[in-house]
């Protein structure tokens, strides 16, 4: 089966891998298809230029990791805080008219007042939308790529990861309470 796989990578091996000279592909394919954690300071995160020799590199991209990670926890965050808050964009005229009846001592103020829900402009109401709509896009995307981060099967990265998700609930959930 091996002979198998090291025959179709032959044929589909990138230019990069013949140009590094690279003989074995037995070794090749080993590196390529591994599938278990391994604890080393070597990796390639997302791109080529993301190649990671050494412990301070590792170090530091474990940092990069949990970074993104907090940020990614914080968008969650941020996107629901959007969508509970009320919106700034109402008009003035209908919150001052509301509480000039409840400050008005009639009979009628006396009574339980229903409050009505501010009404939005639809072009405000689009550009909220908007802007939920990129931070959800940014929020996938980011979920993707510290995805493919956790697939480099690196135990440092899964790790910092892990880290900067607790790290990022931690601080953010709890300002959802403060709404």
């Amino acid at each position: 089966m091996s002979s198998l796989a090291a025959e179709n990578w032959k044929e589909r091996r990138p230019k990069e891998v013949l140009a590094l000279g690279m003989t074995s592909e037995i070794y090749l394919l080993e590196r390529v298809l591994r599938m278990t954690f391994e604890a080393g300071s070597s990796v390639m995160l997302l791109f080529h230029f993301w190649d990671v020799q050494g412990p301070a590199g590792m170090v530091l991209s474990v940092f990069m990791v949990l970074l993104l990670t907090v940020f990614y926890e914080l968008l969650k965050v941020w996107r629901i805080w959007l969508g509970k808050r009320p919106s700034p964009f109402h008009s003035s005229d209908c919150q001052g008219s509301s509480t000039a009846l409840a400050s008005s001592l009639s009979e009628s103020s006396l009574a339980p007042m229903e409050q009505t829900a501010p009404t939005r402009s639809p072009t405000n109401r689009w550009l909220l939308r908007g802007i939920q709509t990129a931070l959800h896009i940014l929020q996938v995307t980011l979920g993707y790529m510290l995805m493919l981060c956790v697939m480099s099967y690196n135990t440092w990265i899964f790790l910092g990861v892990i880290l900067g998700s607790v790290l990022g609930y931690f601080i953010g959930f709890p300002l959802l309470g403060q709404i």
